[in-house]
């Protein structure tokens, strides 16, 4: 058996995401289709104790064309002046600056898995802060950055947004909390949260109004490990 996060946008409260565990039967190995099984397991799960109703895998796991391309490895905006294309992946290892090094601004443009495994980002010593585009980041709220890039460029891909009012609710099976910080399936209910309370282009017009807007809430209950006792229509 396993554990993993459901992240389910709130409009209501002054929490932006809900986070309910669900524990699932887990099916070990590496293969796509091992993971892809696991998925399974864990949306069926989720539904059957009702946690949410119609969950999303946001992940190259996905059994859905949408999770797939939601995946931060393969989520792309364009630069408006040069036209060249980069994924929130490729941006958020390309900014990180640490105690002995960074940023390696040529990951920007290069592959997702290529920045993502590029030795630098391991032998730089202990990671200080973030700079894009001019723009720095501090670490704290920890997952601030990541979430501002991924939702500006879920903003510009369209096509993708009003797909999401099909899905309550968004898991990533390769995300375990207890090893990583930032989760493109929370990200995208960050999303959803924002753009339901008429807040989302009030958070992205700037990094001091994203701060205001996200930062000055509670980002998501994940230390409560309790269940939704409803769907959420």
């Amino acid at each position: 058996m396993a554990e993993r996060p459901v992240y389910i946008p709130d409009y209501r409260s002054e929490l932006l995401v809900e986070t309910r565990f669900v524990e699932f039967t887990w099916h070990p190995g590496m293969a796509p289709s091992q993971k892809m099984k696991s998925v399974e397991e864990l949306h069926h799960a989720a539904v059957e104790v009702g946690v949410c109703c119609h969950p999303l895998e946001v992940s190259s796991k996905s059994a859905e064309e949408l999770g797939i391309k939601l995946s931060a490895f393969n989520l792309s905006v364009k630069t408006e002046k040069q036209g060249r294309e980069f994924t929130v992946e490729t941006a958020f290892q390309a900014s990180k600056v640490f105690q002995n090094g960074g940023p390696f601004k040529e990951l920007l443009y290069g592959s997702s898995i290529a920045a993502k495994k590029d030795p630098r980002l391991k032998q730089s010593g202990s990671l200080i802060r973030f700079e894009f585009f001019g723009a720095s980041w501090s670490l704290e709220p920890k997952t601030a950055f990541y979430d501002w890039l991924y939702l500006n460029a879920l903003r510009k891909n369209k096509w993708a947004i009003e797909q999401l009012n099909d899905y309550d609710s968004f898991t990533d099976i390769e995300f375990n909390p207890k090893k990583s910080i930032n989760c493109q399936a929370y990200s995208v209910a960050l999303f959803k949260s924002l753009n339901g309370r008429g807040l989302l282009d009030d958070a992205l017009e700037s990094q001091d109004s994203f701060l205001e807007v996200v930062g000055g809430r509670p980002m998501n209950n994940a230390n409560e490990n309790t269940l939704v006792q409803s769907c959420l229509i």
